[in-house]
């Protein structure tokens, strides 16, 4: 009987360390999953940053030093917010709490229009999957969500103040977990990565004033109650690609239909040619100097930051897409194909 091989020298060393390797990489993962909404807010916090950094730079142009123009672009951000809030705070609260208070009343009063053509039991059925109709039996719920969601929005803010106040000294705390024969790459990487998420950010903000903006002078026009409240509404809610614009025109429209359902007509009218002028005529001409994303793309990550973070993921959806996107783009297809790919600028973006 033949006795078996003794193994190599160093082969149980060998097994126990890939062993520990293993365990380690699972329990990383498994820590990244339940740390994973602070991770969201910790990118949200980049996001801030990186608008912050991006109205400085504009200071810096003037030869202002670097501490300086990031304290005036926090001071410009303040005193934008406090003079609209001066001229139009009160106004603005008003209209809220205005369509606040006639929410319920105006869905019992769609109810009882379609119960007059048979088709109260499907609105009822609706209601019951988490519609408008339960929003007066969990206002509570939504009120501590607003809540929390204001302390977050709050946390990310601060913490968006101390990444721009000290870059390099965070993004040399990543270049440090690297293996240095490829930190040359990530470093590119990152640089690229900050560049698009800037030009992106500039395009959507200067879209979410215009939708905003013709949102509230459309629904002024024909008439509408608290068209400034809805104007704001629908630029905030712009951030959101696909689900943001359907959100704002719901109260809207629920609002009017409850009146008089002519009019509601009417403010559907202005959202959806808002819509199209911004589908077809802003957002082309900014996205000509800002990341081109595929829609099929946005919309399934969408979809996907919806079911793994919740609200908050579908806020930062659109952003953390563009971070992704250019980092395949850099890291593995142009490392891949060993060809030159465009990078966002001033003349060139990401197709």
């Amino acid at each position: 009987m033949s006795a078996h091989p003794a193994p190599p020298p160093g082969a149980d060393a060998l097994f126990v360390r890939k062993t520990l390797i293993v365990i380690g990489l699972v329990a990383l993962v498994w820590l990244i999953w339940q740390l994973r909404d602070v991770l969201l807010m910790v990118f949200g916090a980049i996001v801030i940053a990186t608008l912050f950094q991006s109205l400085a730079q504009q200071f810096e142009r003037l030869r202002i030093h670097q501490g300086v123009a990031l304290l005036l672009s926090v001071l410009t951000v303040v005193i934008i917010v406090g003079v609209g809030l001066a001229l139009f705070g009160k106004q603005l609260f008003d209209q809220a709490e205005e369509i606040r208070a006639a929410l319920p009343q105006a869905w019992a009063a769609l109810k009882e229009r379609l119960a007059t053509v048979g088709l109260d039991g499907q609105l009822e059925q609706f209601g019951k999957g988490g519609a408008s109709g339960s929003l007066a039996a969990n206002a509570g719920q939504w009120v501590m969500s607003l809540g929390s969601g204001l302390a977050d929005a709050l946390l990310i803010v601060v913490g968006g103040v101390f990444i721009a106040a000290s870059p390099r000294f965070y993004r040399a705390g990543i270049m440090k977990m690297v293996p240095e024969h490829r930190r040359g790459l990530i470093g590119d990487a990152l640089a690229d990565t900050g560049k698009a998420l800037r030009l992106w950010l500039r395009a959507q903000l200067l879209t979410m004033a215009v939708v905003g903006f013709a949102t509230g002078i459309g629904l002024w026009l024909i008439g509408m109650e608290s068209a400034l409240a809805f104007g704001l509404l629908a630029a905030l809610l712009e951030f959101i690609p696909f689900v943001g614009p359907i959100l704002s025109a719901v109260p809207a429209v629920l609002i009017a239909a409850a009146t008089n359902p002519e009019l509601a007509l009417w403010v559907a009218g202005v959202y959806f040619i808002v819509q199209q002028l911004e589908g077809y005529l802003f957002s082309p001409l900014l996205q000509q100097w800002a990341v081109d994303l595929p829609g099929a793309v946005m919309l399934f990550s969408l979809l996907a930051m919806g079911t793994l973070f919740g609200p908050l993921g579908i806020v930062f959806a659109a952003p953390l897409t563009v971070v992704v996107y250019v980092l395949v783009k850099r890291l593995y297809v142009r490392e891949a194909l060993h060809t030159k790919t465009e990078i966002p600028g001033e003349d060139v973006h990401l197709h």
